[in-house]
């Protein structure tokens, strides 16, 4: 049977490719070789040829190289005078079908540049999104390294009937995967089916509607190649890596429905490459014994009810998922998901009512395990439109709780509640904000279940330490406003805490090495004044997740000596880093950029660089999507300081970092500071204000540059002169 199956897959990237080279030259000759072709606003070129060739496809010019490969990669067509080993043969037609294929969707990009969505979500009349912008992809990226998204479904075509294909987009979200849409069957396609059937698609759903057709596949593919370039650190051109990486730790796989073309066993031969097996629900050729892929390479006639099943066994892949006992789906596929006005049935907090999260340790007698108590109106007790305050008061008790760990188990509320389908959470603390769908109402969603849902999570993700939890939630004034007093106190005693602690008040750091699963050689290194990269940890955090789990990502540091105290160099650090990255870094610089700095995987809040001109340094937020006086977008800069490499005059940072007094000392504080976006720079305002007082300087906050002044260094360096920058006055960076 596989003769069949290899024949048809050698025969569609045939096809494919003579397609996408009579395109080209239609084009060439329109255009001329010197016209530029690209994805839009991506450091990654065309990522599948980048990756596997090292070839920076940038006009059209380049691409006759590539078509060139093409010809060589392609096997010559299965017939009964032709025998072949008909594996490799298959593989190499699949490499090239999706090299064409790239192209083509490049010169699709050229010729009709509306034919994607320029936006993160679909739009109406357009629900097909094509390749994913670096911004998304970096944004997204980081949930496959936390491990919220263990991998990827490239469907091609769909099922026959809108509820199957909802129920198995459904499955799929609540295994916590992204689901990538492509191409249809007998005239419709998944993303249809789901929207025919009031599910919400996206990337902030998880149900990505790619493309149209069969070619989009190249945007899955490419997707993996770049989580591979960077997190995993690979370097372009470095096919084999790329590969291996991809086989083993990107955990994704094809499924098809329906009749399947050449041009589908092509891409099918294509993804194995990568260790993608494919599984399908039509009557086709198998290939069962294992190889390149983990276990099958092509499972065929698989059942609809056990078609997710089958292909997360398929692929190896291990999802832990407990069930939750709610009225509604719940799983990290759904924290992305918005409620907008016309679905939206209520909302607590956000400004439009009192609204107030806080979770407290209390002694083992005052908690009663599993008690959630709801006291004032609840959902059913509501009209649509009619919002109420909330508190939410979650208690806990164990013998091995202590208060530093409070705002570990804190944090988790916001993922928590957003991760019950139809409920949107936003902001903590007393600005925390929540919203709640019509959809919900109607399955009999009530605020109890948000005490369910904390209620079990807590206890299965922090067994060790918490053995009673409860949960009060009020939805009356006068107890929301006791809860918000009672809130306001725990917050100030937090605060003060990890305020009065400096980098010279301890002897221990903590490692953060969450990130190593794609970027092996980074180690993040957490102090009292400088908070993770990518903003989520600060010291006490990981003193509390030490505590919580011994062997996991946060470890303890000791010092040691001190080799350098202006770089902030450490014999105890450089010594665990060595031995962390597996001696990929061997020196590290603490409150440097210039000389041995941090390491970063790429999930970073913002990016500092080098201003050799302006002889200062500017920071770039992630959100920010214009260009920078480094003549380089975040994009572009994101691929200098990530990929765990250490790259002197770019390093990753959070925005909390921009206010530590151990901000870039090597290089002389916070007056290097020349640049910033403006929407960053009044985000931390009130405490860049507060620090440039601590400096002596309360006027240096107007001598920041923004994009409203310039984004060249040209202009920022005239801007500096016009203001009077300290900058200007110190001795050389470089």
């Amino acid at each position: 049977m596989s003769k069949i199956i290899y024949s048809a897959a050698i025969r569609g990237a045939h096809k494919i490719v003579d397609m996408a080279e009579a395109k080209f030259e239609e084009v060439l000759k329109k255009y001329g070789p010197e016209q530029e072709v690209h994805f839009p606003n991506t450091a990654y070129f065309l990522p599948i040829i980048y990756s596997m060739l090292g070839a920076k496809v940038q006009n059209l010019g380049d691409m006759k190289d590539i078509f060139k490969e093409c010809r060589t990669l392609l096997p010559e067509q299965v017939s009964e005078n032709i025998w072949l080993p008909y594996l490799a043969p298959a593989l190499d037609a699949g490499m090239a079908t999706f090299f064409a294929e790239e192209m083509y969707e490049a010169i699709r990009y050229l010729e009709t540049p509306d034919f994607y969505t320029k936006t993160e979500d679909p739009l109406e009349n357009n629900i097909w999104l094509g390749a994913a912008d670096d911004v998304i992809f970096r944004k997204r990226g980081v949930e496959f390294v936390d491990g919220t998204a263990p991998g990827f479904a490239v469907i091609m075509g769909t099922p026959d009937n809108n509820e199957i294909a909802s129920k198995i987009a459904l499955e799929l979200q609540e295994k916590n995967l992204y689901i990538f849409m492509h191409d249809q069957s007998n005239g419709k396609n998944m993303a249809e089916r789901l929207i025919e059937n009031k599910v919400q698609v996206g990337w902030n759903t998880r149900l990505v509607p790619f493309g149209k057709s069969y070619t989009s596949a190249v945007f899955a593919i490419g997707f993996a190649c770049r989580v591979a370039m960077a997190f995993g650190g690979i370097k372009p051109g470095d096919y084999k890596g790329n590969l291996i990486y991809n086989k083993d730790r990107t955990f994704a796989f094809v499924m098809a429905f329906g009749p399947v073309s050449d041009e589908w066993y092509a891409n099918a031969a294509g993804a194995i490459n990568w260790g993608f097996p494919t599984i399908s629900d039509y009557d086709i050729p198998e290939i069962l014994p294992t190889g390149i892929c983990t276990y099958e390479h092509v499972v065929s006639q698989v059942p609809h009810e056990e078609i997710v099943q089958k292909a997360i066994e398929v692929r190896g892949l291990k999802v832990n998922v407990t069930k939750i006992d709610i009225p509604l789906s719940f799983g990290p596929a759904f924290e992305g998901e918005r409620i907008r006005k016309d679905d939206l049935f209520m909302e607590c907090g956000g400004g439009r009512t009192s609204g107030v999260e806080v979770l407290v340790s209390k002694d083992m007698s005052e908690v009663e395990d599993g008690k959630v108590t709801v006291e004032g109106p609840d959902i059913k007790d509501l009209q649509v439109g009619q919002n109420v305050p909330l508190g939410i008061l979650v208690e806990v008790a164990g013998r091995g709780m202590q208060s530093d760990f409070e705002p570990i188990l804190e944090r988790q509320f916001h993922h928590l509640i957003n991760y019950i389908q139809g409920i949107m959470h936003m902001g903590q603390r007393n600005i925390m904000w929540l919203r709640i769908g019509k959809a919900a109402v109607e399955k009999g969603f009530s605020f109890s279940h948000i005490g369910k849902v904390l209620h079990g999570k807590l206890h299965q993700e922090f067994g060790a330490i918490v053995d009673k939890i409860q949960v009060k939630i009020y939805t009356e004034l006068d107890k929301v406003e006791e809860v918000q007093e009672l809130a306001r106190k725990v917050y100030a005693e937090r605060d003060e805490r990890l305020g009065s602690m400096t980098d010279e008040t301890e002897e221990i750091f903590y490692s953060c090495t969450l990130c190593q699963s794609f970027a092996p050689s980074h180690v993040c290194v957490i102090t009292p004044e400088r908070i993770g990269m990518c903003g989520a940890y600060n010291w006490l955090d990981g003193k509390a997740s030490y505590q919580i789990n011994p062997t996991g990502p946060n470890q303890p540091i000791q010092k040691g000596d001190c080799l350098d105290e202006k770089l902030g160099r450490f014999k105890g650090i450089n010594d665990f880093v060595d031995q962390t990255s597996r001696g990929a870094v061997t020196d590290l610089a603490l409150y440097s950029l210039m000389n041995s700095p941090m390491t970063a995987c790429g999930c970073f809040e913002a990016i500092a660089a080098m201003l050799p001109q302006c002889n200062g340094i500017m920071v770039v937020n992630r959100d920010y999507s214009g260009m920078t006086p480094s003549g380089m977008k975040f994009t572009s800069l994101a691929g200098m300081a990530g990929g765990g490499a250490q790259t002197p005059g770019f390093i990753g940072v959070s925005k909390h970092f921009m206010t530590s007094p151990k901000l870039f000392v090597a290089e002389g504080g916070l007056k290097r500071m020349v640049w910033l976006p403006k929407m960053m720079k009044e985000e931390i305002k009130d405490k860049l204000i507060e620090r440039c007082k601590e400096i002596g300087m309360p006027e240096f906050y107007d001598m920041i540059a923004t994009e409203e002044n310039g984004t060249t260094e040209e202009e920022i360096l005239a801007f500096m002169k016009k203001v009077g920058h300290p900058a200007l006055e110190m001795e050389a960076i470089v």
